[in-house]
């Protein structure tokens, strides 16, 4: 489904996350194309008259909103989100990484494997950084299991 078609309005599949995102957007519609076309996101539904849409993918649920000054606490300066960096797990970074590669969207940092210690092993996953169309900071991982953590040698 592309940004520019309007699906019936419904619920979020399982309903509404604990901690759901909103994001000011510069133009939905080129946004919406992004976080559709691109990262393979569905609208579960929008409300045009106020410039709103909420989308999810695989549990991760995310709204977009036209610029209107309601939640702005301060300055918006681009890139938006400062300090902030968003990160979506996916089941398959490959399929996401040809989306942006067919769309020429650039990468903010290339892909690569990482590995986080918890506790007494290591989660890992592969991931890339890219900025959507208002420049929000995104980490698009996949995750690769877990191993036992090694502490480095003295």
């Amino acid at each position: 489904m592309t940004g520019s078609q309007v699906p019936p309005d419904r619920m979020p599949h399982g309903g509404w996350a604990p901690l759901m995102l909103e994001l000011a957007v510069t133009d939905l519609e080129v946004s919406l194309g992004f976080w559709s076309e691109v990262l393979g996101f569905t609208v579960a539904y929008r409300r045009d008259e106020e410039g709103f849409v909420f989308l999810e993918r695989d549990g991760a649920q995310v709204m977009l909103c036209r610029r209107n000054g309601r939640y702005e606490t301060g300055p918006m300066n681009s890139p938006f989100g400062q300090g902030v960096m968003l990160q979506i797990a996916v089941g398959d970074l490959q399929a996401v990484l040809s989306a942006m590669a067919e769309h020429a969207w650039p990468l903010y940092e290339p892909p690569r494997q990482a590995w986080y210690r918890v506790g007494d092993q290591e989660g890992g996953n592969y991931q890339v950084l890219v900025q959507d169309p208002d420049g929000y900071l995104l980490m698009l991982a996949e995750d690769i299991g877990l191993r036992p953590h090694l502490p480095a040698p003295v």
